[in-house]
């Protein structure tokens, strides 16, 4: 079985009419990278435009994210991210949407991620997103013409959480809503509480609270589905 998973992160950087900086959040990145590389798996890194993205959130006093920012492959990698036409579907077991507030601006609309999520899927591959990552997740349509989403279990930033942070003014479109349209059947709990949902090969996550969560399901699935193919 292929032993590599697929990371998408965003190439976006300006936080609306803020004045602001954004772009993925980093221990949405480091956490499950943690948990699918203790497992085996070697992560790519793809963004919307490819090369150069940018991380808020660093947290050099959370020993992960340090363990991480401290090492240059990693760093060389998010320099130089693939761009989504030189990335293959086949060649990857699982796709995995990080968030950050910038996914909200150059996730949902991409054709090319939408189209390579949607072959992994079909090739009985995972497709995971964590807090605004399922951005990416709104606008993936299967073969059969239906939203990925569509009557599935879904956990993402919620409403609540998007005006606590008061940014809910600031992103282009409600996050919950949008995928509520799509038909996913939105799991929520508290704000800022660990909640994942893991429904038919999609696992999400509502927040950065989620992440690790979310790298441990990515493994127990992949390992769940090997043990199915023995």
């Amino acid at each position: 079985m292929n032993k590599k998973v697929l990371f998408v992160v965003t190439s976006h950087t300006q936080l609306g009419n803020t004045g602001q900086k954004t772009g993925y959040y980093s221990g949405e990145v480091t956490h499950p990278l943690e948990e699918i590389e203790k497992a085996g798996y070697t992560v790519d890194f793809v963004s919307p435009l490819g090369g150069a993205t940018e991380a808020y959130g660093i947290n050099m006093n959370d020993p992960v994210d340090k363990k991480y920012w401290e090492n240059a492959d990693f760093k060389k990698k998010l320099a130089h991210t693939k761009k989504p036409s030189e990335v293959k579907a086949k060649d990857y077991v699982a796709i995995f949407y990080a968030g950050g507030h910038g996914t909200m601006w150059d996730f949902a609309d991409n054709k090319a991620l939408a189209q390579l999520a949607a072959q992994i899927y079909e090739q009985n591959g995972v497709v995971a997103a964590v807090c605004h990552g399922p951005a990416g997740l709104v606008n993936i349509k299967l073969s059969n013409d239906k939203y990925l989403v569509e009557g599935k279990k879904v956990s993402a930033f919620t409403n609540e959480e998007e005006q606590a942070v008061k940014l809910d003014k600031v992103v282009p479109f409600s996050l919950e809503d949008q995928l509520k349209e799509r038909g996913a059947l939105i799991e929520k709990s508290g704000m800022w509480q660990d909640k994942i949902s893991v429904d038919n090969r999609l696992i999400t996550g509502q927040n950065p609270q989620s992440a690790k969560s979310v790298g441990e399901a990515i493994v127990k699935e992949l390992s769940t589905l090997q043990d199915g193919k023995k």
